[in-house]
């Protein structure tokens, strides 16, 4: 019984059907005809234009959006624990070319306003010293919290009034807006790229990085070829991302998880160390709790050594979650 994370999920059958689907020859890399329907479809689901470009993993999303914002002589704002620092390897500053990633902090893996401008007001306008050239910030975030629409307005008003562009990691944007109930835009409104994660929610391998600014898209396309990302054979992605938004199946697939991570919440009570927003279950476990519930078949991360991380997915059987609720109440 499997809580170790949302990537090593199944991929949905209707994608599977859509990749099916696209076999049939067209044209190469993103000029097949349905990677041309992305902008559209995208735009639809977000109320405004934006131009849409699929990649292969979140971290090549992350980081190809942050550098067709950022300089190499310049910096992003991100929380101290967010994925762009913690867990993809470096790779921002090997796409970025050496920009610095300037940490703030913020409970929950939220920033604000403020937190923002504790890093920021510091720096002297002086080649001295790394300047800030954009924000980035998870939704939801690296412990599972949605940022509700009047925190993400707050951020968009404060990341306007000091020219920086918005970078958003959607890595779960659907467990956040499944979780907010908001519209799309809602949940991300400012932002001057998104990484929209599909992946994550039933994907394999195709994950749509979407901009809002769309003049930012023109530089991406040349970084993401030479970051070596073209795919030959783009529409397989295109298929997916497609699918996905096709009758709201992201949506549906994140109302899945986000169900079956708040049985989980209601059976650890005292024990959670974060309010659960969307599909990530963070629980303070001793050891011997740990070693209880992976002698039962249950298997997650440990967090740290007194505390445990729980994901649950689009697809996760409803017994095997009420069987860890159980074992979680019964420690």
């Amino acid at each position: 019984m499997q809580f170790l994370s949302d990537n090593a999920a199944s991929v949905h059958p209707a994608l599977w059907r859509a990749m099916q689907a696209a076999d049939a020859p067209d044209s190469p890399y993103d000029g097949d005809a349905l990677s041309q329907r992305l902008d559209a479809a995208f735009g639809e689901v977000f109320g405004r234009d934006c131009a849409v470009l699929w990649a292969a993993t979140g971290t090549s999303a992350n980081c190809l959006a942050l550098a067709s914002m950022v300089q190499p002589h310049g910096g992003v704002v991100c929380h101290r624990e967010a994925h762009i620092e913690v867990d993809e390897g470096g790779a921002p500053g090997f796409y970025l070319h050496g920009a610095k990633l300037m940490l703030a902090e913020g409970e929950g893996a939220k920033l604000t306003p403020a937190a923002i401008a504790a890093v920021t007001d510091p720096i002297c306008k002086d080649v001295h010293q790394v300047q800030p050239h954009a924000v980035s910030i998870t939704q939801a975030s690296e412990y599972g919290r949605a940022y509700q629409p009047a925190e993400m307005a707050a951020i968009a008003a404060f990341c306007q009034e000091r020219g920086l562009p918005l970078h958003v990691d959607g890595a779960r944007f659907g467990n956040a807006v499944a979780f907010l109930g908001c519209t799309p835009w809602q949940a991300c409104q400012g932002a001057a790229a998104l990484s929209f994660g599909m992946i994550k929610n039933g994907g394999m391998s195709a994950e749509a990085l979407v901009f809002f600014d769309t003049g930012l898209a023109d530089v991406a396309r040349y970084r993401r070829k030479r970051a070596g990302h073209l795919q030959s054979k783009g529409r397989y992605l295109a298929a997916q991302l497609l699918a996905m938004l096709e009758g709201d199946l992201w949506l549906a697939n994140a109302r899945h998880a986000n169900a079956a991570a708040q049985e989980l919440a209601s059976a650890a009570q005292d024990r959670l160390l974060h309010p659960v927003e969307a599909n990530e279950v963070f629980l303070r476990l001793t050891a011997p709790e740990r070693e209880a519930l992976r002698t039962q078949g249950f298997s997650f991360y440990d967090w740290g050594d007194e505390a445990a991380r729980m994901v649950t997915a689009w697809n996760s059987p409803m017994e095997h979650v009420t069987a860890l609720a159980r074992a979680i109440a019964a420690l």
